[in-house]
């Protein structure tokens, strides 16, 4: 053994580092030609860490929601004594979710916010595009809080009031999942709401061609109707490029369809550039039907995306775009 380790370092030429250490672990194992194994090893974990990435760093968003989740819990226990003097114990929760979910958005993706300007001083529901997470969703009501001070709740399927441990994330923020009375409720006390028509079915099975699949829904229409607020359209671009699914496979359509659950794999996490755009309202007419509103909030959608968006959505341009300006016109 000493002799080998002499070897490395001796006489008028020594060994490389590597050459050295698969010198001492043939002695140490006794494997012969153990560099042989090393260098398929390497090869095998090359030529599968693109595939380990993209399924890896969607783990990293659930970590990030689980921090989170955390954090409020050790939040309450911390203001358990407050809570009787405030009319709002999670102010400081917010805020702090706020700053590091933005913080998340800026560094990761470059996140960007335009449009502000169109959202109501008073209630409005927000209708967006749905992409393969509501990560976006996220950073825009991060963005905003922190630039205005102003939450905006939404609604969500009733899968996402199942999974362990998010009621207390859910509550805190506003998520709800209906009914339409609870969603015009929200709007009546002069809040703003979020709904993404298209729901999980959009969010799975559409994909880099940026298809709404919003069938022949309605509800949120007459939700504004019933209301009297504006609808805001809201896109953000790439948004389909950071994450991807596996929706096109017939089978996982199929599955869904009959236990409506999302089974479909999620693949990305890419630091693609992230930007959304708020459209501007449809205001409220009396006389309008919910079909001829839902039609026009469609169109209104669809064409944030034929302007911001480059069909069909390619990764590697989504990537590059992180270093380029946004022309002023947007």
């Amino acid at each position: 053994m000493t002799g080998g380790n002499e070897s490395c370092t001796g006489g008028p030429t020594s060994m490389s580092y590597l050459t050295c250490l698969t010198y001492i672990l043939e002695e140490w194992t006794g494997v012969e030609n153990i560099g042989d194994y090393l260098s398929y090893a390497f090869y095998i974990l090359w030529l599968f860490f693109p595939l380990v990435v993209v399924f890896v760093l969607p783990g990293v968003i659930v970590i990030l929601f689980y921090a989170s989740i955390l954090w409020l819990h050790i939040y309450k226990r911390k203001n358990e004594i407050k809570e009787a003097y405030s009319h709002d114990v999670w102010i400081g929760a917010r805020e702090m979710l706020a700053t590091m979910w933005d913080g998340h958005g800026r560094i990761w993706h470059g996140y960007e916010l335009h449009g502000v300007e169109n959202l109501p001083q008073g209630p409005g529901l927000v209708v967006f595009y749905h992409g393969a997470t509501p990560l976006d969703f996220v950073y825009f009501t991060a963005r905003l809080h922190i630039m205005q001070k102003r939450c905006c709740s939404v609604v969500a399927d009733h899968f996402v009031f199942r999974l362990p441990g998010f009621r207390i994330l859910l509550d805190v923020f506003g998520v709800i999942h209906g009914p339409k009375e609870a969603c015009v409720g929200t709007l009546k006390k002069g809040h703003l709401l979020a709904i993404a028509p298209g729901g999980v079915r959009e969010a799975l099975f559409s994909d880099e061609m940026y298809t709404i699949l919003w069938s022949d829904r309605k509800g949120f229409a007459q939700v504004a109707i019933d209301a009297k607020v504006p609808i805001i359209p809201m896109f953000t671009q790439n948004v389909r490029e950071g994450f991807r699914t596996l929706g096109g496979i017939k089978i996982l359509r199929s599955l869904y369809e009959r236990i409506r659950l999302p089974l479909v794999p999620l693949y990305g996490g890419f630091p693609v550039k992230l930007r959304t755009f708020i459209g501007e309202p449809i205001p409220y007419e009396p006389n309008m039907t919910a079909e001829e509103l839902a039609a026009k909030t469609k169109a209104a959608v669809q064409a944030l995306i034929e302007k911001h968006q480059k069909i069909p959505g390619n990764i590697f341009r989504a990537l590059m775009e992180r270093f380029q300006t946004q022309k002023k016109e947007d």
